[in-house]
């Protein structure tokens, strides 16, 4: 006879961290967006105003990461938030990166 099996789920609320590293991450990406619509409008010839864009969305996206990478170290919360919001941050961080190294070609 099979061995009766309980399964218990805990109630984890999710990280502080991650939550302001998802809000984080989506302002930087706003951010991105706005730099390239800036860009697109003065058809490339932006130049100051779509670089202070830019590096205000990088400040937001690298703070973003620290934040997630600090809300690891939360207790007895929920990790997932805390993953999405610094993976996210990172990648758009590299899209800033790959957009800066692009520039100065």
């Amino acid at each position: 006879m099979a061995a009766k099996r309980r399964y218990t789920f805990s109630e984890k609320k999710s990280s502080e961290g991650g939550k302001k590293a998802i809000i984080l991450a989506a302002a930087a990406l706003a951010v991105f967006a706005a730099a390239v619509v800036i860009s697109f409008i003065f058809k490339g010839k932006a130049g100051p105003t779509a670089g202070a864009v830019a590096a205000f969305g990088t400040i937001l996206s690298v703070y973003g990461f620290y934040t997630g990478m600090r809300s690891f170290s939360e207790t007895d919360v929920s990790a997932t938030l805390s993953i999405i919001g610094s993976v996210t941050s990172g990648v758009i961080m590299v899209c800033y990166l790959t957009l800066f190294l692009t520039g100065l070609r």
